[in-house]
């Protein structure tokens, strides 16, 4: 075992709740003892060759403290000579840096500026907790010192023990060399964002006129090839209607909604097909206020459309004028002064947001840490309200500071109630623009994937990028941001991204559409027999959308795998097309939706659906789900087609019988076999019976009776074949 550390995982264990963490915990703390009884004193000779590569240049890190705002500890990092890192005056400070991965590590530079370390020493950790010592001085003489080590780690820490000088800890740069991947040239984060980003303040010339032209371009463009993003400096906007179309986002760029103010409204409505909502999806509005001119704001969409961070100063509308149909979105964040009209939405879900009041509620409605929600009362009125949401943490955004693009990456909130910008300065993170490498159409994903490997995060700009290898997205706290609905396409059945089993990665706002050539996966969080703790800092995936088909022919194998315990699955559509090009029960085959193999995993607004087998199947232990919303393959072409062995159908939501602790509020699933409506499915939901596993208000519908189901849940709940072609949903308040 080498001198450095590498403490590996347990296995992962599916049994009881507290046992996998603490023998984890007991495991680590007694190799990490070995392992520092084993660690050197002084330097050891270099395992690697002498011209091993730099891997920590524009990583992430993070300093014990910063002797002023000139001085932040990136800059020691930051290949630049002239710029440092300080510390306050006083001992035991550290400087510790990510690389973003488990590597084997020759060497450490540290190139002091006046103010070095007599006593230091030089640390090393697989998980950034537990640390082993790999070269300890009480003589250091400053200036450039060159350390061998040896060792394999991820994290490597100077701390410091005793200033050689009355000041701080002062570093003009920290460099850790290592067997790393080569990533080729260095890559400069920032610029411009693009010519399909539109970016206005209060003076600016012809808003109007370029937010009428987009529409026209966009409104009817289901699956066409524009994507577009306009962004509103702070200020007040006088006479907006901004109505948004296809692929398009609106956005303010405060810090809080109130900083950016519409007098005017955001409307998205369904004049293209003639007054039905139900294909109003891939849209979104953030961070602005609303002052409606008729005090009503207009927002009548569907699935892949996001209302966040938004204040109407009026009421809101979830229906297109008329009426017509519409099928079920996303609020989270935001506040209205008024009522929500629902009126004919078939199901939607609100998170951590404030309203007046609301009205209406066509089948599955549920809420969770809002205040002035009504109250729980399904199956009459279709409510499921819960008074808060367990953990939740806000999408990223871009912003202003100053004259600066920024990314705010808002803090975890735990019960969380009501909006999370409501009082004083928001909690949470800046991240200079600088720190994202801005991908722009024609990017290759080879050089995506060397921006991240040198530490930058990554902000799409709106266009459609073709990668020919997996996204990989090792580093802790990346950020991984789409403008506009940036959409990525796998070529050659690869899969489209990866994410490592670390902590704290943000996944927003992109959507990933399958290729002709199946993938196995479209979408993976950890790789499989994942193991480690994330329940401080978990992943999360927002506005995050997946399509199998509808733009062409697509196929995947299962579109989304979790296997990171702890990740938070925010609001995502994982669509199996039903409708458009290459749409067919084989053309755009998919068995699986989204399979969760991770413990504690919670999905919040979780739609999915159309899959050939399989919509959702889970084997992770303590998952919740607060709202599901799906409907089963419209095309499956026979009873036959479908069959499960011995049971009729799969379920739209299988909880696996290895499972011992489940729980889920306000799911629905819905069938429509229009190429076969005699088609029976025994349930819509399958789950162990055990007093672990419990679910709260479930309803099938059987859509003008194209298709039925037996029962709701198991053997549980009433068929819908007494309703016949009425469409009256079946029924399960509880479970079991």
């Amino acid at each position: 075992m080498p001198t450095g550390i590498f403490v590996g995982p347990s296995p992962r264990r599916r049994g009881p709740v507290v046992t996998r963490r603490g023998i984890t915990g007991t495991v680590t703390t007694a190799l990490l003892g070995t392992l520092l009884a084993l660690a050197p004193s002084g330097p050891a000779a270099s395992a690697a060759s002498a011209e091993a590569p730099l891997v920590s240049q524009g990583k992430q890190v993070t300093a014990s403290s910063q002797e002023h705002y000139g001085t932040p500890a990136s800059d020691a990092v930051d290949g630049d000579n002239g710029t440092r890192w300080s510390s306050a005056a006083s001992d035991a400070q550290w400087l510790q840096v990510d690389l973003g991965t488990t590597t084997e590590l020759s060497k450490v530079v540290l190139r002091w500026e006046a103010a070095y370390a007599k006593a230091y020493r030089i640390e090393l950790s697989t998980n950034g907790t537990d640390w082993s010592t790999a070269y300890s001085t009480t003589t250091g003489a400053g200036g450039t010192e060159t350390v061998d080590i040896t060792g394999t780690a991820r994290y490597v820490r100077m701390q410091g023990v005793t200033r050689a000088t009355g000041y701080g800890y002062s570093l003009w740069e920290f460099q850790v060399f290592g067997a790393g991947e080569d990533s080729g040239p260095i890559l400069k984060g920032g610029g411009d964002l693009g010519p399909n980003v539109h970016i206005f303040d209060p003076s600016s010339p012809g808003i109007q006129a370029e937010l009428d032209k987009v529409f026209k371009e966009q409104e009817a463009q289901e699956f066409g090839s524009g994507r577009q993003a306009f962004f509103f400096k702070p200020g007040t906007y006088d006479k907006i209607n901004a109505q948004i179309g296809f692929y398009t986002q609106i956005a303010g760029l405060g810090l809080k909604p109130d900083d950016t103010t519409f007098n005017g409204d955001v409307t998205v409505d369904a004049g293209w097909f003639n007054g039905n909502a139900t294909h109003n999806f891939w849209r979104s509005a953030e961070n602005l206020a609303v002052k409606p001119v008729n005090g009503t704001n207009r927002w009548a969409t569907s699935q892949a459309t996001s209302f966040r961070r938004m204040h109407v100063k009026g009421d809101l509308s979830l229906a297109p004028a008329g009426y017509g149909w519409a099928s079920g979105g996303y609020i989270a964040d935001s506040k209205v002064d008024g009522t929500v009209g629902n009126y004919s939405q078939q199901q939607w879900y609100t998170r951590d947001s404030t309203i007046g009041g609301w009205t209406n509620g066509v089948w599955n409605q549920t809420f969770s840490g809002v205040e002035g929600a009504p109250a729980n009362s399904f199956p009459e009125p279709r409510y499921t309200t819960l008074d808060t949401t367990p953990i939740s943490r806000e999408k990223p955004f871009l912003y202003l500071d100053g004259q600066e693009f920024k990314v705010f990456t808002p803090a975890k909130r735990t019960d969380a109630r009501g909006v999370s910008w409501a009082n004083g300065t928001p909690q949470g993170e800046s991240i200079p623009l600088s720190k994202f490498y801005v991908v722009k159409p024609g990017t290759t994903a080879a050089t995506i994937n060397a921006a991240l490997a040198q530490g930058l995060n990554l902000m799409f700009t709106p266009g459609i990028y073709h990668v020919d290898q997996t996204i990989n997205v090792k580093r802790a706290n990346t950020v991984v941001m789409g403008l506009g609905l940036a959409t990525i396409v796998p070529d050659n059945g690869v899969t489209a991204m990866k994410v490592a089993d670390v902590d704290g990665v943000k996944l927003a706002g992109f959507l990933i559409d399958a290729g002709p050539v199946n993938s196995p996966t479209l979408l993976e969080i950890g790789q499989e027999g994942a193991a480690a703790d994330h329940a401080a800092n978990p992943t999360t995936v927002q506005d995050v959308y997946i399509r199998i088909g509808g733009a062409g022919p697509g196929k995947t194998s299962t579109a989304m795998v979790v296997n990171s315990d702890d990740t938070i699955i925010d609001h995502t559509w994982v669509w199996r097309a039903d409708h458009g090009d290459g749409a067919g029960w084989e053309t755009n085959r998919a068995d699986y939706g989204v399979r969760v193999n991770g413990d504690d995993v919670l999905t919040t607004g979780f739609f999915v659906e159309h899959f050939n087998k399989y919509d959702v199947d889970w084997h992770g232990e303590r998952g919740r789900t607060i709202f599901f919303q799906n409907e089963k393959a419209y095309d499956a072409p026979s009873q036959a087609a479908i069959q499960n062995g011995s049971i009729r159908g799969y379920a739209a939501y299988r909880v696996d019988g290895s499972v011992n602790t489940h729980e889920a509020w306000g799911l629905g699933t819905y069938c429509n076999y229009t190429a076969d409506p005699t088609i029976v499915q025994d349930h819509g939901f399958e789950a162990p019976v055990k007093p672990g596993v419990k679910f709260h208000s479930l309803l099938t519908v059987s859509l003008g009776g194209n298709g039925h189901y037996d029962h709701v849940i198991n053997d549980t709940g009433a068929s819908t074949v007494p309703a016949g072609t009425s469409t009256v949903p079946s029924t399960v308040v509880s479970y079991p």
